[in-house]
Order: structure tokens, then C-alpha cells, then sequence
């Protein structure tokens, strides 16, 4: 086999294990993929000859472009572009979500796997994880989830063994000290989100109205509106009408989490531009939809790409 298709087929190994990694440092599947297709650009490039472990290799590989990525995430937030922004009627019907820094919005591989993988992070450690500063989060994740040495995931951070140590320390501690999030709330909330993101993309009046409460208000900030002053929407016919006129834009709107809730995020080429978020009532209603454009607003926010498929969380 020539050398090139034996590095191909030891990638494809270890692919799976380095999506997983880099899906728990990065909470996107748009950004765990392109640090996996950054890191076979690095394999490529490198001569593997004296390296005894390919798969430790691969994984400090991916962990040190994920940590970069979440770095720049922190120094670079992404800033809504455009002399304009979706008008509040239209912007109901945006399910979007490409989180800040996550490039392109495309399409995702493998729906079915991603909600897999997903699931198996689980919705609620997703959230808690956001909190965490990015040398925090990579010390926890590769050490705590992925039994990594502290001493290789010392080499990553570019800190002494102890260092490590105590950041994996300080990171358990927040993460048991965060407040517990609702499992079954963010299933309910997804499953919802999704519904809605699935009727828009449809123009499905029906069942807009049908996911909404009679008395839902959908509000809209400055930036997000035409006039430049904020606006509202109230009923459930309202909201559904403007749905339906945006389905068009749905097609590029994808899920994510939003502050820690199931929401909706619009980015078309990877530059956010609206965010939805929902309050939920136990009914699984729609009851208040916020409509946020505002680039200081959009800037507070923590997000995190979701598959739109709500998986076996939500059944």
C-alpha cells in the first residue's frame, strides 16, 4: 500500500476519537470538523516516520487546533456584517446557528451521528463546559474524559505538569459547583426548536401555530429592525405568518444553544447575524420568542452548534 493511502486509512481510524475530542473542546460540530480537517493537513505535512504512537500524535494535534480556536474565539468574537438586518417578521422563521468564529455555515455530514455524539456529551455538560475558560476547559476535557497524562496535556497548554494539574482542579471544581442544568427542560426545549426550525424551513403554517402559544410575543431589538426601533409581534397567527414568509432563510438556519437554553442562530457565511431565543412552557408551547441583531448583544452571548435532529435525548 503506498505510503499515502496507509496515512489515509490510519486516519480514518482515528477520525471518530479525534471528532469526539475536538466536538467536547469546541461544543460545534462545524468547528470540531474543521479542526479535524486541519489536523490531517498537519499529518500530511509532517514526517510520521518516528512517531511511535499515530493516535496520541493525532489527538495532541487536535487538541492544540481546538485550544487555538477557542482562544480566538475569546480575542475575535465574530460581529454581525451586512448594512442591514433580517426584519423581526422574517426573523421568526430564522432557525440559525453558526456560533462566532465557527466559518461557513454548511450543511453537516452525517445528521444521524452528529445527534449521536451529541447525546453522548449531553446537552447539560455542553453548558457547563461554556463556562470555563479555554486552558480550564482543555485540561478538564482531555484529562477528566479522555484519561489523557497530565504531563502530555501539560505539552498542549504549554504548562508545567503541576500547572496542569491544578487547572483540571479548578475546572472539576466549577464544573461540580455549576448549577445542575435541566436535562429533561434542554431535551424538551430541542425538541421544540427543532420542530419549529423543520415547520419554517417547510412554510408549515399549521404546524407553526401548532408549536406556538396563543398569546406568544415575539420581540425584535433595534438592530434587528427595518425602522431601527425595537419591535413586537403578538399571537400565535402573527408569529407564524412571518414565519412562513422567512422559510426561505430557515434553509440556512441551524440550532444551538443560546446562554445555556435551545435556540436558533442565523450566520449565513459564518457571520452571525440573528439569534432566536425561546422561553418554553411545560405545555412544550412557544410562549416568547427574543430577536437579537444587536452586535453588543450578540457579542455576550455563548453559543454552540447542535445538530437539528433532536436525537434520543428527546424522546
Amino acid at each position: 500500500m503506498p505510503d499515502n493511502e496507509w496515512l489515509a486509512a490510519a486516519f480514518a481510524e482515528h477520525r471518530d476519537h479525534l471528532r469526539g475530542v475536538a466536538y467536547r473542546l469546541l461544543g460545534s460540530m462545524t468547528d470540531a470538523d474543521d479542526a479535524v480537517q486541519d489536523t490531517w493537513l498537519r499529518l500530511t505535512g509532517t514526517d510520521t516516520s518516528e512517531v511511535e504512537n499515530l493516535g496520541g500524535w493525532l489527538t495532541t494535534v487536535v487538541a492544540r487546533v481546538s485550544l487555538n480556536m477557542l482562544r480566538s474565539r475569546r480575542r475575535h468574537p465574530e460581529e454581525p456584517v451586512g448594512d442591514s438586518w433580517p426584519p423581526p417578521v422574517e426573523a421568526a422563521g430564522n432557525g440559525a446557528t453558526a456560533p462566532p468564529g465557527a466559518g461557513a455555515a454548511a450543511p453537516l455530514g452525517d445528521p444521524e451521528g452528529e445527534a449521536v455524539l451529541a447525546d453522548s456529551v449531553g446537552l447539560a455538560l455542553l453548558v457547563v463546559l461554556d463556562k470555563l475558560t479555554p486552558a480550564e476547559r482543555l485540561a478538564f476535557v482531555l484529562h477528566d474524559m479522555f484519561a489523557m497524562p497530565f504531563d502530555e496535556v501539560g505539552d498542549v497548554l504549554g504548562r508545567s505538569t503541576d500547572a496542569t494539574r491544578q487547572l483540571a482542579s479548578r475546572a472539576r471544581r466549577r464544573v461540580r459547583g455549576a448549577p445542575s442544568p435541566d436535562h429533561a427542560g434542554l431535551a424538551q426545549q430541542r425538541e421544540v426548536a427543532a420542530a419549529f426550525l423543520t415547520a419554517s424551513r417547510g412554510g408549515d403554517f399549521s404546524a407553526l401555530v401548532a408549536l406556538l402559544d396563543s398569546d406568544v410575543t415575539l420581540t425584535a431589538d433595534a438592530a434587528a429592525a427595518p425602522s431601527g426601533h425595537p419591535a413586537t409581534l403578538h399571537g400565535a397567527d402573527a408569529v407564524a405568518r412571518g414565519a412562513v414568509l422567512a422559510s426561505g432563510r430557515a434553509g440556512e438556519s441551524r440550532l444551538a444553544l443560546v446562554d445555556g437554553s435551545v435556540g436558533i442562530v442565523f450566520a449565513p457565511a459564518g457571520h452571525l447575524r440573528v439569534v432566536l431565543a425561546f422561553t418554553v412552557s411545560q405545555a412544550r408551547r412557544i410562549t416568547a420568542i427574543d430577536v437579537i441583531a444587536d452586535p453588543e448583544r450578540l457579542r455576550e452571548l455563548h453559543l454552540a452548534l447542535l445538530p437539528d435532529d433532536p436525537g434520543p435525548a428527546a424522546a
